[in-house]
């Protein structure tokens, strides 16, 4: 079902202020910022070999990546694996006993379709399946 990590998603309370370090101290690729509005957020995305780092700035103080920050601080907020069917990956999910916050995909970043597994039924690791999209 899974065919990599595609990226590790990680809070920030600013882009600005957080994007330098990813992209000049570490010397990852920088791919871009785009809002994702669906989910109030703004998404820097940087490449690592194959995989990515998702940095997500909120725009709304009642994003859930806000309320993330509110409660834990900024710091790894989910990884993210890559499916080749993402509607076969949720019902196979969901027929395993899996809890899902999405049961249907929705729109992610870079024109992705994403849903989220509920952190109980991954021991406490919020977890997103998505189907990639463009780069």
């Amino acid at each position: 079902m899974l065919t990599k990590i595609n990226h590790i998603g990680i809070a920030v309370s600013s882009l600005n202020e957080t994007l330098p370090f990813y992209r000049d101290n570490l010397g990852m690729a920088f791919k871009g910022i785009e809002e994702v509005a669906e989910q109030k957020v703004r998404v820097a995305m940087l490449a690592i070999g194959e995989s990515k780092i998702e940095l997500l700035e909120p725009t709304s103080e009642d994003s859930p990546v806000a309320k993330f920050i509110e409660k834990n601080g900024p710091g790894i907020h989910h990884l993210a694996y890559e499916v080749a069917d993402i509607e076969a990956a949720i019902a196979r999910l969901l027929a395993d006993g899996a809890r899902m916050i999405d049961e249907k995909p929705r729109n992610g970043a870079h024109g992705t379709r994403i849903a989220f597994v509920h952190p109980k039924s991954s021991n406490g690791v919020l977890t997103e399946i998505c189907q990639a999209g463009h780069e």
